[in-house]
C-alpha cells in the first residue's frame, strides 16, 4: 500500500488503496453496515444454530475427553465420525487431481473451466478431513509428530499422514493463483502458474497412492472384517472407486456453482457445464462397471458366494446392486440421452453408494461377530452434532470462497494466464 495513504485507504492522488480495494471485496462492495444485514437469511440463522449448539459438545471433547461424545474404545476406535470425516469424504476430494489432470496433463482443453472448481472442492475437503482427525486424536497438538518427529514406515498410518498433509498443500499451492488474483498480485501469480504441471504430477501420484492406502489398512484385519467386505484386493477396489466418486463429485460441483452461485459464473463457465457433465457421466459410468466387475471377480476368488444369503449378505446385495449396479445402469442410459438431469442423480446415488461402502468397511462390518456390536456402531447424538458442525462449517467456507475468489469465473486482466 502506498505510504502516504490516508486512514481512509485512499492514496494522495484519490484513487483507492490497498485497504480500500481489499475491504470492498471482503465485503463484496457492501458497506460493513450493509453487509452485516445481508447475513441474516434463514440459512445463516441455522447455521449458527447448530454451531452454537455444538459448542458444549466440543469444550466437553477437549476438556474431558474423547469418549465423553463418542462410542471409542479399544474394540472400536474409529466411529462414525472418522467414518464419514475420512474414509468416506476423501474418495470425493480427489476431484481436484482427477479433473486438473485431465487438463493439465492429458489435453483435455475442456475441463479448463471446472479445474478451479475441482481443485477448491478437494482442498477444502482434505482440509477438513485434518479437522476431523485433530477431533479424534487423544493429543492433536501433537499432530506434526508423523512428519517431523517419531517416524514410522513400516506403519500403514505413517504413509495416511504424510498424504493428508501433502495433499493439503499441495491443492492449496494449486489453488493459489486464484487467491493470488482476487489479491491483485502478478509476480507471485506468474511464479504459481509456473508451478501447476509439476504440482498436478505430484498429486496424481499422491491421489494413486493415498486412497489404496486407506484400504491397505484394512489388510491386518481379516478376523474382524467381515469376509465379504474383506479382500486382499481392498487397495485396488478404494483406488478404483475413488475414480468414478471423484467424477461424480465434480459433475455435482458444477452443478452446485450454476444452481447456488450462478451470479459469481462467467458465460464460457455456465456454457461448459452441460458437455463437461457429459463427459464426466461418460468417465464415471466406465469406472464403476470397473469398479463392479472387480467386486464380483474379489467375491468369486474368495469363494463367499455362500454369505450372500445370509443377514450381511443381503446388506453386502444393497451396496453392491442397489448403489453400485443401479446408478451404473442410470449413468449408461442418462449418457446415452444426453440426459443431464439423470446424470446428476446418477452421481448423487453413486456418492451415496461411496459412503455406504465405506462405512460399511470402516464401522457395520468391523467386529461383525462381536455380542454387543449394534449398541456400539450407534453413534451418540454428540456425536451426531459435531459432524453436523463440521459439515455446517464445512458449506459456510466453500460459500464464503465462492462468493469472492474467481473460481467459476475469469477475471479480465488475467484472461487466458491459465
Amino acid at each position: 500500500m502506498n505510504r502516504n495513504a490516508d486512514i481512509a485507504g485512499r492514496t494522495p492522488s484519490g484513487e483507492p488503496g490497498f485497504r480500500e480495494r481489499f475491504l470492498a471485496k471482503l465485503f463484496m462492495g457492501m458497506s460493513p453496515a450493509d453487509y452485516s444485514r445481508s447475513l441474516v437469511t434463514p440459512f445463516n440463522l441455522l447455521a449458527a444454530a447448530i454451531l452454537a449448539t455444538s459448542l458444549p459438545v466440543f469444550y466437553a471433547r477437549y476438556t474431558q475427553g474423547l469418549a465423553t461424545v463418542i462410542h471409542a474404545n479399544h474394540e472400536y476406535p474409529w466411529g462414525l465420525l472418522l467414518s464419514w470425516g475420512i474414509f468416506a469424504g476423501e474418495p470425493l476430494f480427489a476431484a481436484g487431481f482427477v479433473v486438473a489432470a485431465a487438463y493439465y496433463l492429458f489435453g483435455m482443453k475442456q475441463y479448463r473451466v471446472l479445474v478451479r472448481l475441482a481443485v477448491l472442492g478437494g482442498m477444502l475437503g482434505y482440509a477438513f478431513a485434518a479437522s476431523y482427525l485433530l477431533i479424534d486424536l487423544g493429543r492433536p497438538w501433537r499432530i506434526y509428530y508423523p512428519m517431523l518427529i517419531n517416524f514410522g514406515p513400516s506403519s500403514v498410518l505413517f504413509v495416511v499422514a504424510w498424504h493428508v498433509g501433502l495433499y493439503v498443500t499441495v491443492q492449496l499451492l494449486e489453488f493459489s493463483p486464484s487467491i493470488l488474483e482476487w489479491i491483485g498480485s502478478r509476480r507471485l501469480h506468474r511464479w504459481a502458474t509456473s508451478i501447476t504441471v509439476a504440482l498436478i504430477i505430484g498429486g496424481v501420484i499422491l491421489s494413486t497412492v493415498h486412497q489404496s492406502a486407506l484400504g491397505a489398512m484394512y489388510l491386518i484385519t481379516p478376523g474382524k472384517l467381515h469376509p465379504l467386505w474383506y479382500t486382499s484386493h481392498l487397495p485396488l477396489l478404494f483406488f478404483s472407486s475413488a475414480i468414478y466418486a471423484a467424477m461424480s463429485f465434480a459433475l455435482l460441483l458444477a452443478f452446485a456453482a450454476v444452481r447456488y452461485f450462478r451470479e459469481q459464473c462467467d458465460d464460457e463457465f455456465l456454457s461448459q457445464v452441460g458437455p463437461l457433465t457429459l463427459s464426466l457421466g461418460k468417465g464415471a459410468a466406465l469406472a464403476m462397471y470397473v469398479y463392479f466387475v472387480l467386486k464380483v471377480l474379489a467375491l468369486a476368488q474368495d469363494n463367499n458366494w455362500a454369505l450372500l444369503t445370509t443377514p450381511f449378505g443381503y446388506w453386502y446385495l444393497v451396496e453392491l446392486l442397489g448403489f453400485v449396479g443401479i446408478p451404473m445402469l442410470l449413468f449408461t442410459v442418462g449418457v446415452r440421452a444426453e440426459s443431464i438431469g439423470l446424470i446428476r442423480v446418477s452421481a448423487f446415488a453413486a456418492l451415496i453408494g461411496i459412503v455406504l461402502n465405506r462405512v460399511n468397511v470402516n464401522l457395520i462390518a468391523y467386529n461383525w461377530n462381536q455380542p454387543d456390536h449394534w449398541s456400539q456402531i450407534i453413534p451418540p447424538w454428540s456425536e451426531n452434532i459435531m459432524i453436523l458442525a463440521m459439515v455446517t462449517l464445512h458449506i459456510l467456507v466453500f460459500r464464503w470462497i465462492m462468493n469472492r475468489f474467481p473460481v467459476t469465473r475469469e477475471l479480465p486482466e488475467y484472461r487466458g494466464l491459465h
